[in-house]
């Protein structure tokens, strides 16, 4: 069992910072932190602050988008500022996660074998 932090911003489709997708951003800066990884979940609907309902349109996409990446809290803490020049961020949240290892599971059964 580990304990590690998940980190979930909160964005949507359409929000971008320059010619590009602020959800594609982080998941590059996500990268290049080296954190665990980054996972871009697309919602059905979503409804933030506002209270404008985003989903997909016929003619546009407008969906609501999480980026989750699970590592050490230091290491994401680090990673949240440095996004504070993104604009089109919604919420962002910090939360422990305990990491479920099945293959570390299996490896012990195979060892007492």
């Amino acid at each position: 069992m580990t304990m590690m932090k998940l980190l979930r911003v909160y964005t949507d489709e359409n929000a971008y910072f320059g010619d590009r997708k602020v959800f594609e951003l982080i998941a590059e800066r996500a990268r290049d932190a080296r954190l665990g990884g980054a996972t871009v979940i697309e919602a059905m609907i979503g409804i933030g602050r506002s209270a404008h309902t985003h989903r997909r349109h016929i003619l546009e996409n407008d969906r609501s988008v999480v980026i989750e990446i699970v590592d050490d809290d230091a290491k994401l803490r680090t990673f949240m500022t440095g996004l504070h020049d993104l604009k089109g961020i919604g919420l962002i949240t910090l939360e422990a996660v305990e990491i479920i290892d099945l293959h570390a599971d299996a490896d012990a059964d195979d060892d007492g074998r």
